[in-house]
């Protein structure tokens, strides 16, 4: 499952991040890490952007973006 998937209200624990060179520095540099928590918050009407919650701050992602962060459900 990837972050695009993701439905809101929902925690996730983020599992591997494709891509490779800038891309994932990119994406890593936001603070997006493997085993890193996720809350999702929103996600607009179209898919595009997903705004989530990591590490206490609020993150809105590109749909193109999300789509390389594999994640995993958790409980809460």
């Amino acid at each position: 499952m990837t972050l695009r998937d993701a439905e809101v209200g929902k925690y996730y624990i983020i599992k591997k991040i494709k891509g490779k060179g800038p891309l994932k520095r990119r994406i890593m540099d936001m603070g997006i890490t493997k085993n890193s928590e996720i809350y999702i918050t929103k996600v607009a009407p179209l898919g595009d952007p997903v705004q989530i919650n990591i590490r206490n701050y609020e993150l809105s992602i590109r749909k193109e973006d999300a789509e390389l962060i594999e994640i995993e459900e958790i409980e809460k």
